[in-house]
């Protein structure tokens, strides 16, 4: 039976790229650099700022003026982390759900602290999330289910109650380590070409909206008597 349900961040719960290509649009534009196209920074979302910057810039770690570059990146987004970042379609309204039901929620990030506290703030959620672990919380980030039994933990719920949805194939293996049943947001940031069957969800989604109906069905599932 379903007794929590925990989220990605970026690409799951928020929608977060054109604050990224605001960042990027503004620096190619300082650096004198042609601007590229919003779905080719939108597929290296999950990669965080090394790989969105890697495709902006074509450069990679380790070439000259890529640390500069990153560090410049993080520095401009943290400034503006939530001017166009908003919730998904259909995320607020299955918040409101799982709150109504007594049902808490927590967010499983491998963006940092330093972003996603305030962040989760900025947009207005920080008070209703039962937890919110990041990468520099925890010895082993995803797809290590350390930080979603972090997460368990803090929501005090058994991972076997609980539900973890999230759009990269890391996510999902996390939450299989973790002993729960795992949703793949294909709304999210998928790279072209990715086979999310390969992924072995034990659900997937192509809009957030449709997350509420498996959720609930989860919900009413009887245990069985032994």
């Amino acid at each position: 039976m379903l007794r929590g349900v925990l989220f990605d961040l970026d690409g799951t719960l928020l929608d977060t790229v054109d604050d990224f290509m605001a960042v990027i649009d503004s620096m190619l534009e300082e650096h004198q650099r042609p601007r590229v196209a919003p779905e080719l920074i939108r597929a290296q979302v999950s990669d965080g700022s090394v790989g969105m910057l890697s495709v902006a810039f074509a450069t990679r770690p380790g070439e000259p003026g890529f640390d500069a570059l990153r560090e410049e990146f993080l520095s401009r987004y943290e400034r503006a982390l939530a001017v166009h970042t908003r919730p998904f379609p259909g995320i607020l309204p299955l918040l409101d759900w799982l709150d109504s039901e007594g049902l808490p929620w927590g967010v499983v990030t491998n963006k940092l602290s330093r972003f996603s506290i305030p962040l989760m703030e900025q947009i207005g959620l920080a008070e209703r999330c039962g937890s919110l672990v990041c990468p520099d919380q925890v010895s082993r980030g995803k797809p290590h289910p350390e930080p979603v039994l972090k997460a368990c933990n803090e929501i005090g719920i058994a991972p076997e109650h609980c539900v973890f949805v999230g759009d990269h194939l890391r996510d999902i293996q996390a939450g299989h380590a973790a002993g729960m049943a795992t949703i793949a947001a294909l709304y999210g940031y998928l790279p072209p070409g990715e086979d999310h069957s390969l992924w072995q969800a034990t659900h997937s989604v192509h809009s957030a909206v449709d997350l509420q109906p498996w959720l609930l069905s989860r919900r009413h599932l009887e245990t069985p008597h032994v």
